[in-house]
């Protein structure tokens, strides 16, 4: 089952708009770039995504705790972490029709020159010698401004200077503003994380693709603390050190080369990945997304330049996944070393310090790794991963994994006009759907319901038919395959949950 063609952005857009996964906001007034709502199915997905995260980043480890913040804080937090001073882009406008843009993406996709390692001087530069002009009027461009990227607002009764605030441009500062309160009241040591899910906001100059580059998006974001002195001490590493990836580090980028699979623990010999903690987290995250259902051979780990880094990070990397509008970031894991911390303790005057028991000194914990998530460019992947046509079938299959699958499960009555069938399905979806998300069908073939559930994702179908009233039994399908088993009622919902967690295959029921 493969599809025909590369499918492109639009037609994942109008496929999640027709089926219920993506919608523009408000549309019926026009919409407001950049802003999307998750209709009926795709908040079943995000929220799958969203507890599968949040079960393997904290519920099943010891070292990490969650928390969840405010998205509107004191703004001097802003002002700690530089982002009042310098989170922006670059904006150029056009001169006669006054549309707005940012230089570096409109470089790359007039001329496909990479501006990742470029200052703002030489971007400058590029526009006047190439000569670009604005996409849509072809009228002369400004010079390059910076933007603030963050959205304000006011806090109180007064739109006044002091009332400003700002909803946040990222979680992982509130984590460091409450780093004291947490490890106080969770007791935990060192190495240990803190894990955050929620919502961020950012002015973006250009919204485009869909929901890879929205103004509101959804993070799923963990600081990972250590001792300085401990960042090749990771107890974790040998998990991961024969654990192939693609990669390309910022040697192999200056030098024109491509990825190149490699394990991780030769890549910590090579010098590529600068401590053990990072590639566990490089190693951690992969195979997170892989077990999500992305291809590995559509994943690589790509080194930022030491031009491209962001102020605070000694080492930073972008899990990419390769979409039909290039390899771009879906994740980032950034080396923050004590910056942030040490930044929020000059601004407030608070002490933020650890008390090591080894030591009998108070340390600066170091982030050895920020793995910094976007839920919607996750949801957008896992999308373009699953969607296939079957020339077989002539219809899409969306070959979702069982556990991120809107629905798992589909019950249908073999005839819709049949009281016997129909009061079975009726009891049986009952049944399922205490423990599942399920779905009921009895309107039209029964081969024209299972085209609609594999549209959209539904991993297995269960009929009633007339064996059924003889033996207690049904006929379970499976999407991926279309083979069919039988199986007692009364082992349907074990099975069931076995298949979804992975712990048998079809072929074993």
């Amino acid at each position: 089952m493969k599809n025909q063609q590369r499918i492109s952005i639009e037609d994942i857009y109008v496929f999640c708009k027709k089926k219920g996964f993506v919608f523009p906001t408000s549309e019926i007034y026009g919409g407001i770039a950049g802003f999307y709502d998750y209709g009926p199915l795709g908040v079943e997905v995000v929220n799958n995504i969203k507890s599968i995260w949040w079960k393997e980043h904290v519920h099943k480890r010891d070292d990490i705790v969650g928390i969840e913040g405010s998205i509107i804080t004191n703004p001097r937090v802003w002002v700690a972490s530089n982002h009042v001073q310098k989170f922006s882009d670059l904006l150029v406008k056009c001169t006669k029709c006054k549309q707005a843009f940012r230089a570096d993406q409109l470089i790359e996709e007039k001329i496909g020159i990479k501006t990742d390692s470029l200052s703002p001087k030489e971007i400058q530069k590029i526009i006047d010698e190439k000569r670009i002009t604005c996409p849509k009027c072809n009228s002369k461009l400004s010079s390059i401004e910076n933007f603030n990227l963050m959205f304000k607002t006011f806090v109180g009764v007064l739109e006044s200077q002091e009332a400003i605030a700002y909803l946040r441009p990222e979680t992982a500062q509130v984590i460091f503003s409450d780093f004291k309160l947490v490890q106080e009241t969770s007791r935990k040591k060192l190495p240990f994380g803190i894990a955050q899910l929620g919502k961020a906001f950012r002015n973006e100059i250009s919204p485009r693709n869909f929901l890879f580059r929205c103004r509101e998006f959804e993070q799923a974001e963990i600081e990972y603390f250590i001792k300085e002195k401990d960042i090749n001490n990771c107890p974790y590493f040998k998990e991961f050190e024969n654990y192939k990836v693609l990669i390309l580090s910022s040697e192999a980028q200056k030098s024109n080369k491509k990825e190149e699979l490699i394990s991780l623990g030769e890549a910590f010999k090579k010098g590529m990945v600068s401590s053990k903690w990072t590639a566990y987290w490089l190693g951690f995250e992969h195979r997170f997304l892989t077990n999500l259902g992305l291809s590995p051979e559509s994943l690589r780990l790509r080194q930022h330049l030491p031009e491209e880094r962001a102020h605070y990070a000694l080492d930073t990397w972008d899990i990419e996944y390769k979409f039909p509008f290039g390899w771009k970031e879906i994740e980032g894991i950034a080396n923050r070393t004590t910056y942030d911390l040490k930044a929020h303790m000059k601004e407030s005057g608070k002490d933020l310090t650890y008390y090591d028991d080894d030591s009998k000194e108070k340390i600066i914990p170091y982030v050895v790794a920020e793995p910094s998530l976007g839920i919607g460019r996750l949801f957008l992947a896992l999308l373009f991963e699953a969607y296939k046509y079957n020339a077989e079938r002539e219809n899409i299959v969306l070959d979702l994994k069982p556990k991120i699958a809107p629905y798992k499960a589909a019950i249908f009555p073999l005839l819709s006009n049949n009281e016997q069938l129909v009061e079975i399905s009726d009891k049986i979806y009952n049944e399922l759907k205490s423990d599942l998300n399920v779905f009921y069908d009895k309107s039209g073939s029964i081969g024209r319901r299972y085209a609609r559930q594999d549209e959209i994702g539904t991993p297995y179908c269960i009929t009633v038919d007339f064996e059924s009233l003889k033996n207690n039994d049904v006929t379970i399908r499976d999407r991926k395959t279309t083979k069919q088993k039988r199986i007692r009622r009364e082992e349907l919902n074990l099975h069931l949950k076995k298949l979804i967690d992975e712990e048998i295959s079809f072929d074993e029921l």
